[in-house]
């Protein structure tokens, strides 16, 4: 019946009591399926032996001050597709919602609302059977004043005692990317998530700018940790270049990244520091076959794309007709490959050496798989604990101060002729390290940050000269 429903305007004041969020200003829109709720730091996690999500929320919109910590429930994650037909993956909570004097349970969806105008919508589903729409009215329950809000959030208002912090990368599910986002947060600094792909750049000499999704400008960042995909090098360098002409202090630099994914560039400027490294040989012409495989020592021999990462693109040759068939083959794709000696004696092994702001951190060994030559974590490769000697630390250091990498994964191999470097990742992987070390890696790149800032209390953002 009619006369039991909540009469409402196409924007209302409504509050979840159960999240402890008093009054939060939501649009009505019988238009859109789902409910959902502005939501930042979003993190699922075990409680009771039932999977529940935790994530934080600025109820206010255009104040990031006022931050309210919430944990609920977590039925379900799904695509959502909006308006403009973006699509997202979502968690999905439920919980009570009270608008007016009437209280109900609905399903909400996480999202981070920050280019929207309201950090609340009300879907259908939450509405069906309870609510009536008046599209024309607004605020038929009432509306806080200024002051009141200041009032009932005065308990929530904080001034930023930490950074404001980008995280500039594809994946937020990504474990490394989860962990960054943690420990920042942690650290009492202000995360915030930038998926690469919905951030683009205006060039101009008087106010260049970096917009992101629905055209909130990227302004205010203190730094930018870069977690760029080997696929877009390209576009990920470019916005790092972008924030580093905003004077936004990036924790690698474009220059460090760009050269660090040129695989031969890479290895010459090694070799110039006086790192050892495989005998290699890079040729252009199919004519330069027999004499490539020769000058590397013959086979068996490792051939790599110089495009290829995470151990893809990289063929060991057992013969020397099946080196010279797989090297015509790439030439004949016009694809640039590296030739390298098979250091045998690695026997599937391999030492990674993370290193952060000039130091080693962490080291483990990589393990291939049986019958794989290749150890890397994602192909299967298995990471235990292991000390890196002093020569190889010393490698580890000086090949990321060669690169100019403030964060590198570095691998070196042990070979008869002693250490020798294989590879410089500049985004490399938290989850095999953290979990055989119990190190957090994470909190070390945070404070890698941290170093570069004066945190006082006169101003706690102030750079250092």
């Amino acid at each position: 019946m009619t006369m039991n429903k909540v009469v409402v305007g196409s924007e209302e004041w409504c509050s979840f009591p159960e999240l402890g969020i008093p009054t939060i200003k939501a649009r009505v829109d019988s238009g859109a399926k789902t409910s959902a709720l502005h939501a930042i730091n979003i993190a699922p996690f075990i409680k009771h032996d039932s999977n529940w999500v935790k994530f934080d929320i600025n109820p206010i919109q255009n104040n990031s001050k006022t931050i309210i910590h919430c944990e609920a429930p977590l039925i379900d994650k799904r695509i959502v597709k909006s308006s403009s037909g973006f699509r997202e993956q979502r968690y999905v909570i439920q919980t009570n919602l009270k608008i007016g004097d009437a209280t109900w349970p609905i399903e909400v969806t996480l999202t981070n609302r920050d280019t929207m105008g309201f950090r609340m919508l009300l879907g259908r589903e939450a509405m069906s059977g309870r609510v009536l729409v008046d599209p024309e009215q607004q605020f038929l329950l009432g509306q806080p004043t200024n002051d009141s809000l200041k009032e009932i959030y005065k308990n929530s208002e904080k001034a930023p005692s930490g950074l404001r912090i980008g995280l500039l990368a594809s994946n937020p599910e990504l474990y490394s990317n989860k962990r960054i986002m943690e420990a920042g947060e942690m650290r009492g600094h202000e995360m915030h998530f930038l998926n690469i792909k919905e951030c683009y750049i205006k060039l101009d000499a008087k106010k260049p700018e970096i917009h992101y999704r629905g055209g909130k400008i990227l302004n205010e960042f203190d730094a930018i940790i870069p977690r760029i995909r080997p696929s877009i090098t390209f576009y990920g360098c470019a916005l790092t270049r972008q924030f580093e002409a905003l004077n936004v202090f990036c924790l690698n630099s474009s220059t460090a990244i760009t050269q660090s994914r040129d695989k031969l560039f890479s290895l010459q400027l090694l070799l110039h520091s006086g790192i050892g490294i495989p005998t290699t040989g890079f040729a252009n012409s199919p004519l330069d076959t027999d004499d490539l495989i020769k000058m590397v020592g013959g086979s068996p021999l490792i051939i790599k794309l110089l495009e290829g990462t995470q151990g893809k693109g990289v063929v060991l040759a057992e013969t020397k007709k099946a080196a010279e068939s797989v090297i015509n083959a790439f030439k004949s794709l016009n694809a640039n490959i590296l030739v390298q000696e098979f250091i045998k004696e690695a026997n599937g092994k391999d030492i990674r050496c993370f290193v952060i702001d000039g130091k080693v951190v962490a080291s483990i060994q990589r393990e291939a798989m049986p019958g794989e030559f290749r150890a890397n974590i994602h192909l299967g490769g298995t990471a235990s604990i292991i000390k890196a000697t002093s020569e190889e630390k010393k490698i580890a250091i000086k090949a990321a101060k060669a690169m100019d990498l403030k964060v590198a994964g570095v691998d070196i191999i042990r070979s008869t002729k002693g250490p020798l470097l294989l590879e410089v990742n500049s985004s490399p992987g938290l989850e095999g390290i953290e979990t055989a070390t119990n190190k957090d890696i994470a909190g070390e790149m945070i404070k890698a940050i941290e170093k570069n800032f004066k945190l006082d209390a006169a101003n706690p953002k102030s750079k250092e000269q």
